[in-house]
């Protein structure tokens, strides 16, 4: 994996940001963010945002679990930014002392996806425990997977048996969307950004987590300016508009 990991990268670096599909104007600086995989659709909508700031950007976005992230970075992977769904794996970047000081840039919540009218009547958490109802969840080392099993536990539920244990949450989203499975824990921003394919059920407060997004421009980075610039627009600039506008919600 991680031959493959820096493969991919370095042709994003050696070709620059059309090589991994932006499309952004020829001037732009062409920077690598790494990415939690639930910051897909709303990183990506902000293209041309980013492409007509100051100075423009170009980013090439990895997209992966968190914890997989971190794994590639510490293994050299050529990254200038890392966004994470959670503090603890960016943490691991910190000791590390692989990252400049992190920012929190926004929050999110848990939501439990079912197929389109909910066809197995799922309202709950404890529903997801019942005979018949196949359940998916993103492993437990990445950032959803925990949540999702915090959830259960301030429920008062025992752990639940996941029929498949997934690389990342849009993986654990995607065995709902094909009918491979009933129901998966997932963040609210996927489920909007997967629209008519899904359909989803609300937790409690009481029961939900807030997921903290932290993010942070990478040491090795060989174009800090850029990188900064990028991560300033996600914190305050008009990235954060977009990601508000995904579902997101803010730092605050």
């Amino acid at each position: 994996m991680r031959r493959t990991v820096s493969i991919i990268a370095s042709v994003c670096v050696l070709a620059g940001a059309s090589a991994c599909g932006s499309g952004n104007k020829k001037d732009a600086q062409a920077i690598n963010v790494f990415a939690a995989a639930s910051l897909t659709e709303a990183f990506n909508a902000s293209r041309s945002l980013l492409a007509a700031g100051h100075p423009p950007l170009a980013p090439a976005y990895n997209f992966a679990g968190s914890s997989a992230l971190v794994q590639q970075i510490t293994q050299g992977a050529p990254a200038d930014v890392f966004a994470s769904a959670d503090e603890k794996n960016m943490q691991v970047l910190v000791a590390a002392k692989l990252v400049e000081i992190p920012t929190v840039f926004v929050r999110n919540k848990l939501q439990i996806a079912v197929a389109p009218g909910n066809p197995k009547k799922i309202e709950s958490l404890a529903d997801l425990e019942r005979n018949g109802v196949v359940l998916v969840l993103a492993d437990k080392n990445v950032p959803a997977g925990r949540y999702a099993l915090q959830a259960f536990s301030k429920a008062g539920l025992p752990a639940p048996r996941p029929t498949s244990l997934e690389l990342d949450v849009k993986a654990a989203l995607a065995k709902v969307v094909s009918g491979d499975a009933d129901a998966a824990i997932v963040y609210v921003t996927d489920v909007k950004a997967a629209g008519a394919h899904v359909q989803g059920i609300d937790i409690p407060d009481t029961q939900n987590v807030i997921a903290t997004y932290p993010i942070a421009v990478v040491k090795a980075t060989k174009h800090r300016a850029a990188a900064q610039a990028f991560v300033d627009d996600m914190v305050s600039g008009a990235g954060q508009t977009v990601l508000t506008a995904r579902g997101f919600l803010g730092p605050g």
